[in-house]
């Protein structure tokens, strides 16, 4: 990002969407190709270009909130959240009867009967929570638009994208117009899509018809109707490109400050996806940055670190919480799962030409010097000072922090954990920077904070 000036911000923001396709267990296009199709409604209703724009965003950005509720569905169904997340979308669960048998192929596969049933019962007793999660994931998206410095609308559009015309959606039951028009195109946008990638252009209409008047406005209906006609539109749908759709006179730019925010946004919703990892990609960047200042790195470099640090652990959005937050050893394939992780914001951020220098340092975060780290097991003269001290903070912070195997360490036992890896794995300048940045912090009394910003308090 350093350098880079101003790139199209449907560039970034389309190619971040692909990260939370994955985290929603969608296949990879998915939130661009409802864009497409809201958009493509939108233009049949002939909104105007600030309406547009508004929409435009929002429908990148609708599942924002993903990662908010994902660690409670796994625990309470028992079951993978992205595939648990994926199937409901093909569930009317505004129905009684669907819920519950969608609940009932969901909950503890392969597991006892007895067990499916403990589950069930957990589903039904905690009614009021699993409302409250839906509610959750619906105000913490429109936080990370309104975060991102996306507009008021966009942001409501995404916190009413569950709503349904007949007034039984969630999570504030919203009937009619009562619920924006951005969020009623991108709940019949978001529908569509998932029955069209999964069982055909025919089946997605079929439900979007039999939903109308339900799910759906009639009216978004009968404009859907129109665009079905357009046969060039869905055979171009494998395309994805959305900077094709936005209104041209209404086109936002990403400065460094932008980017910024951007890094800062998607960090929340990383950190969101485990009650484990809660606040680990500000820690994780709040120490590179204080060690990469000790070390006398330029300020371009810094930043880009910064942001590298921010968004490191964009892979784990593809990871189902039944991975994240195991308290015991990982099978095989789920160890397997878990080292491909680095590799997800290469394949999200190499699309955008000027990201890749961040994409390289921040999938590089469980790299090691002598080779044996992963995905690509670099060594040596492959992995850069800022990616030697993204590694170093990365397992710092980790060691500091609990997790569902282990409690934290203290500070110093952490730094004599590490000091066993210097120098065969782990940096030994980066190190030295390390060591001296934590112990004048726990030399220093921390100030009171408790009110501030997460990244302005004390590292552990």
């Amino acid at each position: 990002m350093t350098g880079s000036g101003e790139i199209a911000l449907s560039e970034l923001i389309g190619a971040l969407s692909r990260a939370l396709d994955l985290a929603e267990g969608e296949p990879p296009g998915h939130a661009a190709r409802a864009c497409l199709i809201g958009m493509r409604i939108a233009e049949e209703l002939e909104l105007d270009p600030g309406a547009r724009s508004d929409l435009f965003y929002a429908l990148l950005l609708k599942d924002a909130g993903c990662s908010a509720n994902a660690a409670h569905m796994a625990a309470l169904f028992g079951a993978d959240d992205q595939v648990a997340k994926h199937t409901s979308k093909l569930t009317d669960w505004a129905k009684p009867l669907d819920a519950f048998i969608w609940s009932l192929r969901t909950v503890a596969p392969g597991g006892p009967l007895s067990a499916r049933a403990d589950r069930l019962r957990a589903i039904r007793n905690e009614g009021a929570v699993t409302r409250s999660l839906m509610r959750a994931r619906c105000h913490r998206g429109a936080e990370i638009a309104l975060k991102l410095g996306f507009s008021a609308d966009t942001a409501d559009a995404i916190r009413a994208l569950d709503e349904h015309w007949d007034g039984h959606g969630q999570p504030r039951g919203l009937r009619g117009t009562e619920i924006p028009l951005a969020a009623r195109i991108m709940c019949l946008a978001q529908t569509v899509e998932v029955f069209f990638s999964a069982r055909g252009e025919r089946s997605a209409h079929r439900v979007a018809v039999k939903r109308s008047g339900e799910w759906f406005d009639p009216k978004l209906v009968e404009a859907l109707r129109a665009v079905r006609s357009d046969a060039g539109f869905w055979s171009s749908l494998g395309d994805c490109d959305v900077s094709a759709v936005e209104p041209p006179d209404r086109a936002l730019t990403a400065d460094e400050d932008r980017l910024d925010r951007v890094a800062e946004g998607f960090a929340a919703v990383i950190d969101a996806k485990s009650p484990w990892t809660h606040e680990h990609c500000n820690r994780v960047s709040d120490i590179a940055v204080g060690v990469a200042g000790l070390m006398g790195l330029d300020a371009p470099t810094v930043r880009e670190l910064r942001r590298a640090a921010l968004l490191h652990d964009l892979g784990k959005l593809s990871i189902s919480n039944r991975i994240l937050d195991k308290p015991g050893r990982l099978t095989e394939d789920e160890r397997s799962r878990f080292h491909r992780h680095p590799l997800v914001i290469e394949q999200v951020l190499g699309q955008v030409a000027s990201l890749r220098g961040v994409a390289a340092v921040a999938s590089a975060h469980h790299e090691r010097l002598d080779g044996t780290g992963y995905p690509r097991g670099l060594a040596g003269a492959d992995l850069s000072m800022p990616m030697r001290v993204l590694a170093l903070a990365d397992v710092y912070e980790a060691l500091v922090a609990d997790r569902p195997y282990r409690a934290a360490y203290p500070w110093d036992a952490a730094l004599e954990l590490i000091r066993a890896d210097v120098p065969a794995r782990l940096d030994p300048d980066a190190f030295a920077a390390l060591d001296r940045l934590v112990r004048e912090q726990a030399a220093t009394p921390p100030p009171d904070l408790t009110g501030a910003p997460p990244s302005l308090r004390p590292i552990k």
